[in-house]
């Protein structure tokens, strides 16, 4: 129930459906006054009158159709995703529709016929859909259908027609009525036709071009994303050869200090030689977290917000509130570089979103619980829009100007290490990014 009730898809059927049903209703002086002129015409031989009438009937009935159709739609495809039934998406309109007619036949005084004209929709509808796999957004749809359904409900002013069910509605079958009288039924019927043809062919030319752009983009879109990886997997062996070189001059380093202390035996130079292999070792230990990513440590929280600062900041002019809420000393078993790089990726981030701000604010804050600690960035600036949230996480997808990878890498960071990251952000207040990761104790 939770997840019906939670589909976008399905509360935009509703809200059409119900204005789709309605839509009669407030409408219904000019439906009245469109009747009554009907009635007249049964009395005169106007055939401009007949023209005039049945376009404003085809244009009304467009316009409470479009909805409708719109909403079986958009409700076929939630209920289809919900209870994972791709039927559903077709058997939902073929329901609805006879429904929605019957509620709009109670609300005015004329009567809507469920009929041919609308199975020919249903139907052309269902397969538009499946031949285009749901690759269209909602205002293609309107844009598709809007002229697909003018099109053929035009098949409801052919005369001859009306024996296969078609346009049998009270306005319609009256219009039809008084063209025959007056002997217009075949210049009705010629009309009508050519504007079916026409339309219907447009809906059909626009729906097979919107389909291909869509498909085109998406493989552009594909082909970006394997660009970008391959194009990071090729920047990723060449960092790992590079720092794998480092291990040698690291090593050749370390047998000169030793030779150093051989030879100037002074306890000052002891003391200088002493801080050089802690440097080395310490340096010898990064180079291994980075070419082995699964090298872990353990680390206390203090001296990674410790190293994030002396690697983010160092020399630099940029201002980040930094906070630890809970014991600092608390631990965390990483590989501390690229935690690191992760965290870095989000602080990138919020100061680019606070870039153009006077008052703009970043904060890197640790917030330590019993068996988690959650370390996360906060900004007060532009924010991402809803519809983005979902689309931060692809491989080169950037809401800059420029390509990048930051979340998705910063996911698999997290993930990594057990843990998880969240984003929560409103357009024009800021951004908070945290990444949840699982506490122990120091071993």
């Amino acid at each position: 129930m939770g997840k019906l009730l939670g589909s976008r898809k399905i509360w935009i059927g509703i809200v059409l459906f119900l204005v789709g049903t309605f839509m009669p209703y407030w409408i219904r002086p000019q439906l009245i006054d469109l009747n009554q002129r009907l009635q007249t015409l049964l009395y005169q031989t106007d055939g401009n009158a007949i023209m005039t009438n049945a376009f404003l009937i085809v244009s009304v009935n467009t316009v409470i159709t479009i909805p409708q159709f719109l909403s079986v739609v958009m409700l076929g495809d939630g209920m289809a995703e919900v209870f994972n039934r791709p039927p559903l998406k077709g058997i939902v309109p073929l329901i609805v529709v006879p429904f929605a007619y019957i509620i709009v036949n109670k609300i005015t005084p004329l009567n809507y016929s469920f009929g041919a004209t609308d199975i020919f929709l249903w139907l052309t509808i269902v397969i538009m859909q499946r031949l285009s796999h749901q690759k269209l957004n909602l205002g293609m749809k309107l844009i598709v259908f809007s002229q697909l359904i003018f099109g053929v409900t035009w098949l409801n002013q052919v005369p001859f027609l009306t024996r296969y069910g078609f346009g049998l509605g009270s306005l319609s079958y009256k219009v039809k009525q008084a063209a025959i009288q007056m002997g217009f039924g075949g210049v009705l019927a010629l009309y009508a036709n050519v504007l079916f043809v026409i339309f219907v062919f447009n809906a059909i030319v626009l729906w097979v071009y919107l389909t291909l752009y869509i498909e085109k983009w998406a493989i552009s879109q594909d082909l970006h994303r394997a660009q970008l990886e391959a194009q990071q997997s090729r920047s990723g062996r060449e960092v790992l050869h590079l720092v794998h070189d480092l291990k040698t001059p690291l090593a050749s380093i370390e047998g000169l200090v030793s030779l150093m202390e051989i030879r100037w035996p002074d306890p000052k130079m002891q003391e200088y030689c002493q801080a050089i292999y802690d440097s080395i070792h310490a340096m010898s230990k990064m180079v291994s977290e980075i070419l082995f990513e699964d090298r872990k440590d353990w680390c206390e929280l203090k001296d990674l917000i410790d190293y994030v600062r002396a690697s983010r900041f160092s020399g630099t002019n940029l201002a980040v509130d930094i906070e630890i809420l809970g014991d600092p000393q608390a631990c965390v078993y990483i590989n501390k570089i690229r935690m690191t790089r992760a965290i870095i990726n989000l602080i990138d981030n919020a100061l680019d979103a606070v870039e153009e701000q006077e008052s703009g604010k970043v904060v890197l804050r640790a917030k330590v619980f019993y068996d988690e600690v959650k370390i996360e960035v906060e900004d007060n600036g532009c924010g991402i829009q809803t519809e983005k949230i979902n689309k931060i996480w692809k491989i080169g997808y950037s809401t800059k100007k420029h390509p990048g990878a930051g979340l998705s890498f910063v996911r698999q960071v997290a993930e990594g290490h057990g843990g998880y990251v969240n984003i929560k952000s409103t357009a024009g207040q800021g951004t908070r990014v945290w990444i949840t990761l699982p506490l122990g104790e120091k071993q």
